[in-house]
């Protein structure tokens, strides 16, 4: 499920809107992740939230519940923490270097630090899915 996904049929809106987000920022990050998965061939996903204590750990545990986790890349953040993990598949791994996904972590880091949550995000898909290229 993408950022984007709306719950239908509840006469609710979704819980997603009682996020960090606006329905545009919303918007943009599910088209940035739409692009990725489409430019790259490998599954891309975002968790917005808290992360349990080890944070590594627990976004690992994330990204293996993923439906495609050897072909996934899983941005994990935690803002109220002030965290960021990156995860990748092991397919996804060869495309996407921890060194590279290192260098877009860092990116997304000082767009956030400048308080551009969705910014961030939707530079970093952009940047990861840069580096993995064309299937």
């Amino acid at each position: 499920m993408t950022v984007g996904d709306m719950q239908t049929g509840t006469g609710n809106p979704p819980d997603v809107l009682d996020g960090p987000f606006s329905t545009r920022q919303l918007l943009r990050i599910d088209e940035a992740l739409r692009l990725a998965d489409q430019g790259t061939g490998l599954v891309f996903s975002v968790y917005v939230g808290g992360l349990d204590e080890p944070v590594r750990e627990h976004a690992e545990r994330l990204h293996r519940q993923l439906a495609e986790p050897d072909r996934s890349v899983l941005i994990a953040v935690s803002p109220n923490q002030r965290q960021l993990e990156v995860v990748t598949g092991r397919h996804a791994r060869k495309r996407i270097p921890d060194t590279y996904a290192r260098l877009a972590a860092l990116s997304m880091v000082a767009a956030f630090g400048g308080g551009d949550l969705a910014g961030g995000i939707i530079n970093g898909l952009d940047q990861l899915a840069s580096h993995a290229g064309r299937a």
